[in-house]
């Protein structure tokens, strides 16, 4: 038996074996928007197209655009979004996302609510318990379904804005958690919050969805969506040639500990109902179990072991 070539192959799975702490990737490096499992909430195709320029990163963006009185699915406000069901945002998951976005230089921006962003809950009605909002000249972070900002920054047109959101889905207040970085800066130090409601699942939207009374149009660019287990599995690779800072200095990232928060009072929904989802119903991602540079290695050893002798008969 031949070892040296097994072990070579094997050596060159290991490190596809420990990105599988990325979970799932949303951008658009597909040319299109297969990766989103959802069916797509827009009124033309042109309300959701994938686009060489601009980017952010790689070779395509999102480009969104909503113009008043466009509503695909018959409810409140006007929308165009991508929709994925398959994040497991479930009670005592945690996950790291990523992603930017880019406002048009002429996105209006009045006093009233356009969300960019959201993890949806379940049910059929009501805020969402996380939303990403830009209002009256802002970017916001709600979360508990309140409009109670758990942090705001303004808005800048024509730039391109990175989050990186750290979260625990739980319905329990003393469980669940948020912590945000807005362009690489630590602007939401971790907050113990219900980021659940209780009873039900979240699932993520993208795109734009406003205030009905919105006259102009609204027009933004989204890019490198990515889920993971791990801060360090979010980043995007540095440029070649690029040195990797130490620890502790600006750019190298290290979680903080978590800061207590009172939790804004929920208002009380009680017409609330889980919706049945069918086959768009949230999939489990298993993170458990041994990590993949431990199976890997486990794999290896056996393999170099060398040949056993036969048994006698």
């Amino acid at each position: 038996m031949r070892i040296a070539p097994l072990a070579s192959s094997l050596m060159l799975l290991l490190p596809s074996l420990v990105s599988a702490k990325v979970l799932w990737r949303g951008n658009f490096e597909t040319g299109d928007i297969s990766q989103w499992n959802g069916r797509p909430q827009m009124m033309a195709a042109d309300r959701l197209k994938v686009v060489p320029s601009p980017a952010q990163e790689g070779r395509y963006a999102l480009e969104v655009t909503v113009q008043q009185g466009d509503d695909p699915i018959d409810a409140s406000g006007n929308r165009s979004e991508l929709v994925r069901t398959q994040g497991n945002e479930v009670e005592g998951t945690e996950y790291f996302y990523r992603w930017t976005t880019m406002f048009a230089e002429d996105f209006p921006a009045p006093n009233t609510w356009q969300l960019f962003v959201q993890w949806h809950h379940s049910g059929s009605s009501g805020s969402p318990p996380v939303e990403f909002v830009v209002k009256d000249e802002s970017i916001k972070l709600e979360v508990g379904g309140t409009a109670t900002p758990a942090w705001s920054t303004p808005l800048v047109r024509g730039v391109w804005h990175e989050f990186i959101f750290h979260v625990r889905w739980s319905s329990d207040p003393d469980e669940g958690f948020v912590e945000l970085y807005h362009n690489r800066e630590l602007v939401l130090p971790r907050r113990s919050v219900a980021t659940l409601f209780p009873g039900q699942h979240n699932y993520m939207k993208a795109g734009l969805y406003r205030n009905e009374t919105i006259t102009p149009v609204g027009r933004l660019w989204h890019d490198g969506f990515v889920q993971a287990t791990t801060l360090e599995d979010v980043l995007p690779p540095p440029p070649p040639g690029t040195v990797t800072p130490p620890a502790g200095t600006p750019d190298a990232i290290t979680p903080p500990p978590t800061v207590p928060w009172e939790q804004p009072p929920v208002p009380a929904s009680p017409g609330w109902q889980p919706e049945v989802r069918g086959s768009e119903g949230a999939v489990g991602c298993n993170t458990s179990g041994a990590t993949p540079w431990a199976a890997g290695l486990l794999l290896l050893a056996a393999l170099t072991r060398g040949p056993r002798r036969r048994a006698r008969r």
